[in-house]
């Protein structure tokens, strides 16, 4: 039997951060990822569909139906302790409850959201407090997500958190209602195998956010860069290979950003203020990726930032599309 013949083994999808910068109508955004043969697309912030009014929701709907598209919705930080929490649009009670009326309205199963990011690791609040603050206010709304019929994807984002630590978050809220959007690049800010955090996660996925890493290590400890899909080390074929076979149906989610190293100076006794409880046989995991990567050097800049984003994703979108044949 061919690899693909099951069609729940996954739901191709792109997430709009991949081309961030197009500036383009969400009408716009489902024609190009239609041409590519998305049958998900990933909303994963508010300003990517416009807007949260009734009438421009019922409308994006109609388009993606017409085309054979599922949406999923997607907001910022719902940690009301984090950095990356914006309290001016109200707690995070209220700015979730509006998410699930509009996924419920475009038809969107989840809303994608996170806790914050690495700066959240460190500082008066320890991130196990973060993630008591988290699970406190997504208890407080589960009755309305509940009602709705939409549940609520955590991502692992930006280095906040490990995949341990995002399970816990998620069993501590409630899995009845309270899932995973797990990325395979932000692991690696997290000082974690992306391996690690899908055997950790998989029983929870909800979405998806898929790219490729370049680790190594420098002087200080380890440099992570995250790349096109192919250009990495982190054997992100076998990911998606297990990815297919652990989490069946759910969307395989592009994401693709290509950025510069970012030095992880492990060798610091100062670094670890953040990470004094990550079991050394993970952390190890880590380690003999960066052993065995080689440098890889920061893209040029470009003239056109949309348009390398759009060339990055297309490549990718290739190389996916052949592994997943």
């Amino acid at each position: 039997m061919a690899q693909n013949a099951n069609p729940a083994a996954v739901k191709f999808s792109i997430d709009l951060f991949s081309i961030r910068t197009s500036g383009w109508t969400p009408f716009q955004y489902l024609d190009y990822c239609a041409k590519w043969k998305a049958t998900v697309v990933h909303f994963s912030e508010v300003r990517f569909i416009g807007s949260l009014e009734e009438g421009n929701l019922k409308q994006v709907r109609a388009h993606a139906d017409k085309l054979g598209i599922q949406l999923e919705l997607g907001m910022r930080s719902i940690c009301p302790t984090s950095k990356a929490f914006d309290p001016k649009a109200g707690t995070a009670e209220e700015q979730l409850t509006r998410m699930i009326h509009s996924a419920q309205v475009a038809g969107s199963p989840i809303v994608r959201c996170f806790l914050g990011t690495m700066a959240d690791r460190v500082g008066p609040i320890p991130i196990e407090g973060h993630i008591q603050n988290t699970s406190k206010v997504l208890r407080n709304i589960k009755s309305r997500a509940v009602d709705a019929g939409v549940k609520i994807a955590i991502e692992n984002h930006a280095g906040d958190m490990q995949g341990r630590e995002l399970k816990m978050l998620i069993e501590e809220a409630g899995k009845d209602f309270v899932g995973a959007c797990i990325d395979s690049g932000n692991p690696l800010w997290t000082i974690e195998d992306p391996h690690v955090t899908l055997d950790q996660l998989h029983p929870y996925v909800l979405t998806s956010h898929i790219r490729d890493t370049a680790v190594w290590r420098v002087a200080e400890g380890a440099a992570v860069r995250w790349t096109r899909m192919g250009e990495g080390n982190v054997d992100i074929d076998g990911y998606i290979r297990k990815y297919r076979q652990l989490c069946p149906g759910k969307a395989l989610s592009l994401e693709i950003i290509v950025t510069a190293p970012r030095t992880f100076a492990y060798l610091d006794p100062g670094f670890w203020e953040g990470y004094r409880n990550v079991p050394a046989w993970q952390f190890s995991r880590f380690v003999a990726i960066a052993e065995k990567g080689k440098p890889s050097p920061a893209p040029s800049k470009p003239e056109d930032q949309a348009a390398r984003e759009r060339e990055d994703l297309e490549e990718s979108i290739r190389y996916t599309q052949r592994l997943l044949a």
